[in-house]
């Protein structure tokens, strides 16, 4: 669908670090979305010489810019530097595989002013085999709290009064969050509101699946659980043998499917999604001992040229460290606020 009518107030972060150019996939969108979105914005962190490729496609319609600041997680530094750029209050965040439509814009934005913190639900357009297989990894968090995304929307002036938020973490979004709502920020989870995104490629999906696993540190509980599939799928067997892990089996597909049902999920999914629940959990099963093996002997996960111990940072220790920062007051307030993620933010009336 093109978009049309005049620019809305708000502004649109893209970060992006590519080993090649992505000018094919992005200028058309880039340009359509310049058309709705007043303000677009792309943070660059690739070589000069993709950097220079994107920079001539295009200087018409977003500012082009490097990244203030180095982060661990690079996507943060990034982010960061669209925030502190951005002209508007309400922002979207959005990796360079996401695809908006101006509905889908206009219901974000008009969330952001009733809440600090909006996070949608991501949906694979076109759908390969791996991406249906990723399909059931939604359909089941959809049950359990909603799915995590490539996108979000936030308003600018509570990121920057709780002081951004970890560039040393692995799950960026889940820190994000975390951030906004210790700083006293309310979250929407729109179940309904279904944003377009890229599937990877096969090779990088294969990539993702320790790290995805990796990322559950951060919710002990869900870690937990997932590392006990494995011990009780074999104690299943041996009690029940293969009928009762058939069984088993088919009560994941049934949570999918319930997860599918939910919200008006039936538009948005087919119904093969929920057919892929037995794959994925067997899967999350065995990477979660990988994950935890790795935390446990490694140091963290890889991640680009180094490795990530913390999945995010617990709630409690965001909302205290907001609370001192916030009660020292001043520039040393700043300076404690920026001093996590290696950036420092300028005074948010």
């Amino acid at each position: 669908m093109p978009f049309h009518h005049s620019p809305v107030n708000a502004s649109y972060v893209l970060p992006i670090a590519a080993k090649t150019a992505q000018v094919r996939a992005l200028t058309g969108y880039l340009h359509r979305l310049g058309r709705v979105v007043d303000d677009v914005i792309v943070v660059d962190g690739s070589p000069d010489e993709i950097f220079e490729a994107h920079a001539r496609a295009w200087s018409g319609p977003v500012r082009h810019m490097r990244p203030i600041a180095r982060t661990t997680n690079g996507k943060v530094g990034g982010v960061m530097t669209g925030v502190l750029a951005a002209r508007h209050e309400q922002i979207i965040v959005a990796d360079d595989d996401v695809r908006y439509r101006q509905a889908e814009l206009e219901r974000i934005l008009s969330l952001l002013r009733h809440f600090e913190i909006v996070r949608p639900q991501n949906i694979f357009r076109p759908q390969p085999w791996h991406a249906r297989w990723d399909a059931a990894r939604s359909l089941l968090n959809r049950l359990a709290g909603g799915d995590w995304p490539g996108t979000l929307g936030v308003r600018r002036s509570v990121l920057l009064d709780a002081g951004g938020y970890s560039g040393e973490v692995l799950f960026e979004n889940l820190e994000l969050v975390r951030t906004i709502k210790a700083a006293g920020g309310r979250e929407t989870v729109p179940l309904d509101l279904f944003v377009a995104r890229r599937p990877p490629p096969v090779r990088h999906f294969f990539s993702q699946r320790v790290r995805q696993a990796y990322d559950e540190w951060a919710r002990p509980a869900r870690f937990a659980a997932q590392l006990g599939t494995v011990p009780g799928g074999v104690l299943l067997t041996l009690v029940g043998g293969p009928v009762a892990l058939i069984a088993a089996a088919a009560c994941g597909v049934a949570a999918a499917e319930f997860g599918r049902r939910k919200a008006n999920g039936r538009t948005a999914f087919s119904p093969a999604s929920a057919l892929w629940a037995p794959a994925w959990l067997a899967e999350r099963a065995f990477t979660s001992w990988i994950a935890l093996g790795t935390g446990l002997f490694l140091g963290g996960v890889r991640y680009r040229t180094t490795r990530l111990k913390h999945a995010a940072t617990p709630r409690r220790l965001l909302e205290r460290r907001i609370q001192e920062a916030r009660d020292s007051g001043g520039e040393d307030a700043a300076d404690q606020r920026g001093s996590r993620t290696g950036l420092h933010y300028p005074a948010v009336s």
